[in-house]
């Protein structure tokens, strides 16, 4: 393999990372951006993702991927306010019998599709609902290093978030056979 399908995956979850929530609503910034899609009104806390994180996003060596129950919509409302370009998508599986037990063990119902979309690849997952459950269970499945890093619902993407995930990046891109 050649090119980027080499580079690690950022699997990026919308509501959390990139939208805060759950502090008081007069807490948050908001941001007037570039070119907004159709029905942008019908979510105001779009207004609320900080433009800068786009061009974040792009100076990360990997490939970035929506991992969001926001699916192919967050190419239409979510990348062109942060200048991001149309980006791969995670679209979940139905729910099977399998859900129910991994709720029950505390396993996040997206590790298991991250696993598999990721197919042996290392990847960073960000998220506000990661634990350290899914990290042991992913620790245990998946051949490569990853790096599963909770966010913050209520502050958002921070610039120490930023240098962590560029740091593991770079380490990966340095290292591939590195474990962790």
């Amino acid at each position: 393999m050649t090119g980027s399908t080499r580079r690690p995956l950022l699997f990026l979850d919308v509501d959390g990372p990139l939208i805060p929530f759950g502090a008081a609503p007069d807490r948050y910034p908001t941001f007037t951006t570039g070119p907004h899609s159709p029905g942008d009104d019908a979510n105001p806390l779009l207004s609320r993702i900080d433009p800068e994180h786009g061009r974040r996003l792009l100076a990360l060596p990997c490939d970035v991927v929506w991992a969001t129950t926001w699916e192919s919509a967050a190419n239409d409302s979510v990348a062109p306010r942060i200048g991001l370009p149309r980006l791969a998508v995670v679209h979940w599986p139905e729910p099977s019998g399998i859900d129910d037990e991994d709720e029950r063990r505390g396993l996040h119902w997206k590790t298991r599709a991250l696993v598999e979309w990721a197919a042996g690849r290392p990847f960073a997952w960000v998220d506000d609902e990661v634990t350290d459950t899914d990290r042991v269970w992913v620790a245990a499945h998946h051949p490569a290093p990853a790096m599963l890093h909770r966010v913050d619902p209520r502050v958002g993407l921070t610039d120490g978030d930023f240098a962590v995930l560029d740091s593991w990046f770079r380490r990966q891109i340095r290292d591939p056979d590195r474990s962790s």
